[in-house]
């Protein structure tokens, strides 16, 4: 049968006794680990290990002795308790393996616990497990962890009591980068914060959080749309040494600039607004781009578009110009928009 996403933490964390097995399966590796993990604690209790009720094998070994999955949920161990069987990276040709012990399976046989790839509807061992009137087989996507996943992320890693503005980043964070990557931020975070009693901020998060390769141009994006005029020489002489191309900045901008013409023609206003915007800001950038769209009108902000169109396609063409004097004056005349008040 197929195990439906909310029904999962419940049997999850509180396994049927009668259910057979389940497969697990994913194109996010980690995260169908998690969840095998959590479902074999649950099942067997903290000490499997070391009491022998927990028996672990590739799936590739099933291809080479079928019977080695019903001798394993069959095996009666030394010590008491409820047993598991977990099968890792388990492919189609596991199918016939699992299909002779699911049916010889009796109460009180080891739990099987097969985890998988990304499977199609047309695999061979998904049909299986969905089939089984008794089996389950849950299929974990590859979405972004909503509140309650992040808040059992936090708590797993001893984080508590979280400001809201704190709460609220990392939950734009995750909606922003890879599931994989955000645990790892969260892992970050919790050993930065270790033995610390302050509560986190947004700072702190931003600076802990993975920086895209856009991030590099942030510095000239902000002195323009700040009206820096006279920081932009040194920024540019900078990314122009890090190997940084024109035409790289001016597509930044223009993002930049697409952004900040949403908050400010929007009419709820950049504060309603920014909230609004995929993927999520966060954090000091969140800040810096209200504090922008409250400084700029719809009219200046499509300007800039039109500057920032025109010079990207003079960049793109045949000019003899250099292509990085163009590049300067444009964004020198960006600034001075923004200083226009």
């Amino acid at each position: 049968m197929k195990l439906q996403p909310r029904d999962a933490v419940g049997f999850l964390t509180r396994p049927d006794p009668r259910v057979p097995g389940i497969l697990i399966y994913g194109a996010d590796a980690m995260r169908v680990a998690e969840r095998r993990a959590k479902l074999v604690a649950a099942h067997t209790g903290p000490n499997a290990d070391s009491e022998m009720r927990l028996t672990r094998m590739p799936g590739a070994d099933l291809r080479r002795d079928a019977a080695a999955a019903l001798d394993a949920i069959k095996a009666v161990g030394f010590f008491p308790g409820p047993r598991a069987l977990v099968i890792d990276e388990a492919t189609d040709a596991a199918t016939d393996a699992l299909k002779a012990a699911l049916a010889e399976w009796a109460e009180g046989d080891a739990l099987i616990v097969a985890t998988a790839g990304q499977l199609t509807p047309g695999s061979k061992l998904r049909k299986l497990f969905e089939g089984d009137k008794r089996a389950y087989c849950l299929a974990v996507y590859d979405d972004p962890p909503g509140r309650d996943e992040i808040e059992a992320m936090l708590r797993a890693e001893g984080l508590t009591g979280l400001p809201t503005e704190a709460m609220r980043d990392l939950v734009a964070l995750a909606q922003s980068i890879e599931p994989g990557d955000f645990r790892q931020t969260v892992t970050r975070i919790a050993l930065y914060k270790l033995d610390d009693p302050q509560p986190l901020t947004p700072e702190e998060i931003a600076m802990l959080a993975p920086q895209s390769a856009e991030a590099e141009i942030d510095d000239i994006l902000n002195a323009i749309a700040d009206g820096r005029i006279a920081d932009l020489a040194p920024i540019l002489a900078r990314l122009a040494a890090q190997g940084a191309q024109p035409v790289s900045i001016l597509i930044g901008a223009a993002r930049h600039f697409r952004v900040l013409h949403a908050l400010v023609s929007d009419p709820r206003g950049p504060a309603q607004a920014i909230g609004a915007l995929r993927p999520p800001v966060f954090g000091p950038r969140r800040d810096r781009l209200l504090r922008q769209a409250q400084a700029w009108s719809v009219d200046r902000v499509e300007l800039a578009l039109r500057d920032i169109t025109a010079t990207d396609l003079a960049l793109r063409s045949s000019t003899r110009a250099p292509t990085r004097a163009l590049a300067e004056r444009a964004l020198i005349r960006l600034a001075r928009l923004a200083r226009r008040g």
